[in-house]
């Protein structure tokens, strides 16, 4: 048994994090900003609600601790462009706080990344050490990219300097039950059972590597725990890949739900303030070989799992649609 804290624990990969870690027997500590939108805290995990800048207050939440899994950002396309500064201010300023705090508590850390630090390099399938390609300074499209670029930065940074023992996991595309409807599976769920087209992009031919949440989970609790994940970084993401298009009909097809599907074009849409990627595939090797970690979840049955909790979860149901593509 262990004492951890997961920074962002009410969010969607936080909450399945702390249901996980619970099941091992951890003593989990959750420290979010907020409660979780369906409800409560997990049972037997300890509450504690604060910005996770506040060094105070997250210092006091993390005082015995040896664990922390810090999974505290702000995320999503439609917020990171209505809140560029949030965005980056949490993302930078909130992990430069835990590291600090880890630093003096000497307790291990997991920072959540993603996908998104690659940019639009087009040398797929993405490994660790690949390079980033990014769009202008002036693209709020480019401000979680980029505030996660420089999250893993600071945390190998802490590793040289301060010998923190630190790792970073990188999601790709990581859905299933209880995800805010501001994603390509989620929203294309929640339309669909509420008798909407789910929305398909660019005409969706678009690639992704869709990740279900107890793989994800399973990878970060392995780079927390295993001897040589400290000081690396790891893809933790599906590599078989899927076009949006795709992924949207077999939703359609799985709920039953004869709404089909609607077109939309992202420039008409969000302009130059956003730009979407071709291809988006990860390696995993490294997370095979050092983690022991693969994706071992099947697209059609994480949709399945995910549909059948959505229908069984009215207050879900009931949330707005972000109108995020």
């Amino acid at each position: 048994m262990a004492r951890v804290l997961v920074t962002g624990g009410n969010g969607f990969i936080g909450g399945h994090l702390v249901g996980s870690l619970l099941e091992r027997g951890d003593e989990v500590t959750v420290y979010d900003g907020a409660p979780p939108a369906g409800g409560e805290t997990a049972a037997g995990a300890r509450f504690v609600e604060g910005d996770v800048r506040d060094a105070d207050r997250l210092g006091a939440a993390m005082r015995g601790v040896e664990l922390v899994y810090h999974l505290a950002a702000v995320v999503g396309v439609d917020r990171y462009l209505s809140r560029p500064l949030d965005v980056i201010d949490i993302n930078f300023s909130g992990t430069r706080t835990v590291l600090d705090l880890a630093c003096r508590t000497d307790a291990r850390v997991v920072v959540a990344s993603t996908s998104e630090v690659f940019g639009k390099n087009p040398a797929v399938p993405w490994a660790e050490d690949g390079d980033r390609v990014l769009g202008p300074t002036s693209a709020n499209r480019w401000t979680y990219s980029s505030s996660k670029a420089l999250a893993e930065h600071m945390t190998f940074a802490f590793a040289a300097q301060h010998g923190l023992e630190a790792t970073v996991v990188r999601y790709f595309n990581v859905y299933g039950p209880g995800q805010r409807p501001a994603y390509i599976v989620s929203r294309s769920v929640h339309r669909a059972l509420n008798g909407l087209p789910p929305v398909v992009y660019d005409r969706g031919g678009q690639t992704r590597c869709f990740t279900y949440i107890e793989d994800a989970v399973a990878g970060t609790v392995l780079a927390g725990t295993m001897p040589g994940a400290a000081g690396e970084a790891f893809n933790l993401g599906s590599e078989s890949e899927s076009t949006v298009g795709e992924v949207v009909d077999l939703v359609v097809e799985l709920t039953g739900v004869a709404t089909g599907t609607a077109a939309a074009d992202t420039a008409a849409a969000y302009g130059r303030a956003y730009e979407d990627l071709a291809r988006r595939v990860p390696l995993t090797t490294k997370a095979r070989t050092v983690l022991g970690w693969k994706c071992e979840t099947p697209l059609r049955e994480g949709l399945e799992r995910t549909i059948a909790w959505a229908r069984a979860t009215p207050w879900w149901l009931e949330l707005p649609d972000s109108g995020a593509g």
